[in-house]
This record gives structure tokens, C-alpha cells and sequence, in this order.
């Protein structure tokens, strides 16, 4: 029986309807929420409580990263080809037993190698998670799929660090960290209902005019890695939208986890400024996407190019606040970068989602998430670098400047970089995800 319900002919007739999306929403949704509180938690731990030198907190994205790299050559074709629930759960509950060790790590030395037995686990759920949308969710309900994962994503960004913030004024974080692995656990929970879902995945793509996976099955492994690059080099669009991505990513992950040493410095005594922050960050991102939804149409350069700057231009006036600037002005920063991170984040989700070929999904996703480990192992040490030569203040204004560049290089250039023949725009179906 089909996990979607249909109003007529093969259209279902709401993704809610679909049992095995909201399952799969509500898993992720407890998994996101857990993830920013824990990650909050992190940052005051090491910046605030064990003090450790921006170099060492460069370590730890370096640290999540390199799983990435040893593991996510063919994290994506295993998506594609294993049993993707099954891949979740197993993922989820690893993750669930190293977060409760975390607990107990004294220092520096036991925290780094526990993150990046963590993050490994992540290599094979991210692509697993985003195929298995594809396969579940109708065609024509793809964006509102991708829309609510990000909005659930935002809100936890919000709930998270800000919930954080106050627990920290009261209990330690190792509290919070808990709070990440309980709700892992009930993640694992939801997950562990759909390990019997693999016929109703052979209907939806049979029902929507899907192709079968039994063909991608039979090709060799290296065939298929060396397929998924063919798909990405292929398309313009998918190529522009990656090549941008890759940019900004290699500029902002070089102060992307000091936020910590910035906030050490501009509020040494406010431990929770920066779990405001973070909150405001989602809160922009969460009006940001809420109000695509109800103009119904942005052009994948204004998407990606506006947030872009938007996010350049907030982080290059955050390295201009020195220690006794109102706190307002932080939060203001934070909601502009929220407002970037959604207009950007939404539209390249979209294009990867859109303009990937049937049953490429997962690989593409792991050519995504093996590119940004590569990048994480060396922007984050630079970063750390160019910190200790300027100061982390003239790091974030310069390298804010140069995010900013890039984004106003994508608005001038939009009409070479996605075609305007071919250049998508998320008109109704946006209009969709409101509705």
C-alpha cells in the first residue's frame, strides 16, 4: 500500500498525508533541535569554560570533517543503493551512544576524536536521508519537502541555542549535551517504524514515473561514483550552484567556528550573547523562508547571490563591534545572516534537488557533503592562522568582504551562470509550500 494519499489521479493531496515524510519529519525535526542545543553547548565549553586557543577550536570542525573525506567517496552511491532507513537508523543510534560519552571527556584530547567518530556517522545519514525524500515525496511536493526540512532546521536553530542559553544560566553543559542524545534516541525511535517501507518505495517511484534502481544496482561500484560526477559536470546549473557553494563555503568556514573566540572577546562576561545570536540567525532564516513561500518566486541567481552578500556583508560588520557595543547590534547581525542563510540555503537545496537526474540524488548529496569535508580540514585552519596574524576582528571584516564579493559577482553575473532559458524559478510550487 502507498504511504501517499491522493486527491486525484496520481497528485497526492497534501505531504502530511504522506506516514512515511512525516515520520521521517518528525525524526529529523528531534534530531535537528538536539543537534543545536548540543552544538551551543560545545562552543561555551571549550571557549568559555576550558578557554582553549582558537587554533584548538579550529581543530574541531577540522576533527568532524575528515570522516567526510575517508568516508564520503561513496557514502552517496551506498545511499542510493542500501536500504536508506536502515542506513538512518544505524547512523542515529551510533550517534546516540557517542553523544552520552561526550559526557565524560575531561578535555580537548578525548572531545576531537569523539566528534569525528560522530560526524562519521553523519556521512551516511545525510545523503540516505535526502534520497529517500526524493523517493517518498511526490514530484510536484519535492520543494515543500525540502522548504519544511529547512524550516525545522531554522527552528531548531532558534529553540536550541536560545533554550541553551537560558539552561546554561542554571545547569551546565553537559546538560545540554544530554538533551542532544535523548532526542537522537527518539529519533532512532520514529526511524525503527520504517524499516518495513522498502515495497512502498518501489510504488512511489512506479507511481510517478520514476525509474527503477535495479538497473543502477547491477553497474559497478566505480561506475556509479564516476556517474555522479558525469550528472554534476553535465549540468550548468547544478555546476554554477556548486562552484559558488564551494566558495563561500572555503571563506566562511575559515571563521565560521570562531564565533566563540569573536564573542569572547566583544562580551567576555555574557556567555549566552552568543546563544542569542544564534537564535536570531534562525530567526531571520525562518521569516526569510516563510516569505518565499508567499511571493512564490525567486531566480536561482537572486537566491543564491543575494544571501550570499547578505551573509558576507553581516559577518564583515560583526568583526567591526569591539567589547562594550550594545548587544542589539549583535542580534541585528545575527538576523541579516539568518536572512542570507535562508534565501541561500533554500535555493541551492532546491537546484540540487530539481536539477539532479531520477535516482542521482544520494550522489550528488555525497558529492556535496565529501567536498565540504574537504574544505572544513583546511579553511578551519587557516582560519585559525590568519586569527593569531590579525586578530579575530579584522578576520571576520576581510573575510566578510570577500563572501560579500562573491555574492554581488553572482547577481551581476546570474544570466551566465544560470542560463536564463533554463534558469528555474520557484513560482508555484513555492507558492505550494504555504498552501
Amino acid at each position: 500500500m502507498s504511504t501517499v494519499s491522493t486527491a486525484s489521479g496520481n497528485r497526492p493531496a497534501s505531504v502530511w498525508a504522506n506516514r512515511t515524510y512525516s515520520k521521517m519529519f518528525a525524526a529529523y525535526a528531534m534530531a535537528s533541535f538536539g543537534e543545536w542545543f548540543d552544538a551551543f553547548a560545545i562552543e561555551i565549553l571549550v571557549a568559555y569554560r576550558w578557554h582553549a586557543d582558537p587554533f584548538m577550536i579550529a581543530l574541531i570542525p577540522v576533527m568532524m570533517a575528515l570522516p567526510g573525506i575517508l568516508l564520503g567517496s561513496f557514502a552517496g552511491v551506498i545511499a542510493d543503493r542500501w536500504k536508506k532507513v536502515n542506513l538512518m537508523l544505524i547512523a542515529d543510534a551510533a550517534e546516540t551512544v557517542l553523544t552520552v560519552l561526550l559526557l565524560f571527556v575531561p578535555g580537548m584530547y578525548w572531545l576531537l576524536p569523539l566528534l569525528a567518530l560522530r560526524a562519521a556517522m553523519g556521512v551516511f545519514r545525510v545523503p540516505a536521508h535526502q534520497a529517500l525524500t526524493r523517493q517518498v515525496v511526490h514530484e510536484n511536493q519535492l520543494l515543500k519537502a525540502t522548504s519544511y526540512n529547512g524550516l525545522v532546521n531554522q527552528f531548531s536553530k532558534i529553540a536550541g541555542p536560545l533554550l541553551g542559553a537560558v539552561a546554561l544560566t542554571v545547569f551546565s553543559p553537559q546538560l545540554c549535551i544530554l538533551v542532544n542524545a535523548v532526542t537522537r534516541l527518539l529519533s532512532c525511535v520514529l526511524l525503527f517504524t520504517l524499516r518495513h517501507i522498502d515495497q512502498n518505495e518501489a510504488v512511489e517511484r512506479k507511481s510517478y514515473g520514476g525509474h527503477s534502481d535495479d538497473e543502477g544496482e547491477k553497474q559497478g561500484f566505480v561506475r556509479s561514483w564516476k556517474q555522479r560526477w558525469g550528472a554534476l559536470l553535465q549540468r550548468r546549473m547544478l555546476l554554477s550552484s556548486f562552484l559558488v557553494n564551494m566558495s563561500v563555503m572555503l571563506v566562511i568556514l575559515m571563521i565560521d567556528f570562531q564565533f566563540p573566540t569573536l564573542y569572547r572577546e566583544i562580551a567576555p562576561h555574557n556567555e549566552s550573547l552568543l546563544g542569542w545570536v544564534l537564535s536570531a540567525t534562525g530567526v531571520g532564516a525562518v521569516i526569510t523562508i516563510l516569505l518565499l513561500n508567499r511571493l512564490g518566486r525567486v531566480r536561482y541567481g537572486l537566491g543564491i547571490g543575494g544571501g550570499v552578500a547578505l551573509v558576507g556583508a553581516a559577518f564583515g560588520f560583526m568583526g567591526l563591534l569591539v567589547p562594550g557595543s550594545p548587544d542589539i547590534w549583535s542580534i541585528a547581525l545575527g538576523f541579516v545572516i539568518g536572512i542570507g542563510n535562508g534565501l541561500f540555503i533554500v535555493t541551492y537545496n532546491y537546484v540540487l534537488q530539481k536539477e539532479t537526474p531520477e535516482g542521482m540524488t544520494g550522489r550528488i548529496f555525497g558529492i556535496q557533503n565529501m567536498s565540504a569535508s574537504t574544505l572544513m580540514v583546511a579553511a578551519p585552519l587557516i582560519g585559525g592562522v590568519l586569527i593569531h596574524g590579525w586578530g579575530v576582528s579584522m578576520a571576520f571584516l576581510l573575510l566578510g568582504a570577500v563572501v560579500l564579493a562573491i555574492g554581488i559577482a553572482c547577481l551581476v553575473f546570474q544570466a551566465a551562470l544560470w542560463p536564463s532559458k533554463q534558469a528555474a524559478t520557484l513560482s508555484q510550487e513555492m507558492r505550494e509550500v504555504s498552501g
